[in-house]
């Protein structure tokens, strides 16, 4: 018995002292803590996630008044300030000769058969405006700035609204009568500020919009053009030389007078502004 007893408190001893280690034991807070912000950063990340989608949509919502259709072919209508004129298409000059334009910056007439790259291109550079209206020509939105009255944020706005988007590009305009001037075939619009709402409503509505530009189906790509070295901008006025606005050599292949590739097609489904281009070669000047 005496044996027994002994056994018995024995065992109800090293009962206690491993009961005495385990309470003992520290908490992991080191584990705690990195659990816990992980789970903060998830939360987080999440959050601007969500915070972003809901600002996107938010935007898309806001835009799709802007958005051209059948019965609304040019939104445009309903944004103050906007200058409307009618060009005509295809006209053509060579890289030698200028344009005696009748807007600044111009937004339709006579055109190089080179157009300017407008695949989200920002041009640090002022370039030769013959080069630009053809870019309108095939359905893009060019951002001018005067770059003595836009830098640091604002530009950066700007800039924030090209880089990357198809049929959109961008350039410094020196003399420009206002600090910003959008342009699209046959339209501009002239503003204060890179915060203007306008902004935004002006490319949804005309940026490879069906109804108002000429050429459609042309791309943007231009593998005859330098981006990186493009004709300069020349700010004196044109010469007696210079080409009128009804002046220009005519392009069969972009007025429709022939089934090749640039011709209009009216019946043309309407085109999505993100989407790539494909119908109109990009080594051939003359489209």
């Amino acid at each position: 018995m005496t044996s027994g007893k002994k056994t018995k408190a024995a065992r109800s001893s090293v009962a206690a002292a491993r009961s005495s280690v385990v309470a003992k034991k520290p908490k992991p807070w080191g584990t705690i803590i990195a659990v816990i912000a992980v789970l903060a950063l998830a939360g987080t990340v999440f959050g601007y996630a969500y915070s972003q989608i809901a600002d996107k949509n938010a935007k898309e919502a806001a835009l799709a008044k802007w958005n051209p259709s059948e019965e609304n072919k040019d939104p445009s209508d309903q944004i103050q300030g906007v200058v409307k004129k009618e060009y005509a298409e295809g006209k053509h000059v060579t890289a030698e000769q200028r344009v005696a334009y009748d807007q600044s910056p111009p937004f339709g007439g006579p055109h190089d058969g080179v157009w300017a790259a407008c695949t989200g291109v920002v041009y640090e550079t002022a370039v030769r405006s013959e080069n630009m209206v053809h870019g309108l020509e095939h359905g893009a939105v060019w951002i001018a700035y005067n770059p003595d009255q836009v830098t640091g944020d604002a530009l950066g706005k700007l800039r924030s609204r090209v880089e990357g988007q198809q049929f959109t590009m961008m350039s410094p305009y020196p003399g420009l009568d206002k600090p910003i001037s959008l342009q699209a075939w046959g339209h501009q619009l002239k503003l204060e500020s890179a915060d203007d709402e306008r902004i935004d409503q002006f490319v949804q509505a005309l940026r490879r919009n069906q109804y108002t530009y000429p050429e459609i189906g042309a791309t943007c790509d231009s593998s005859t053009f330098d981006v990186t070295n493009p004709p300069p901008f020349v700010a004196e006025p044109p010469g007696p030389d210079a080409v009128s606005m009804e002046g220009g050599t005519t392009d069969p292949a972009e007025t429709g007078q022939t089934g090749e590739t640039g011709a209009v097609d009216p019946s043309a489904p309407a085109a999505d502004p993100n989407a790539p281009a494909t119908d109109a070669p990009s080594t051939a000047p003359s489209s």
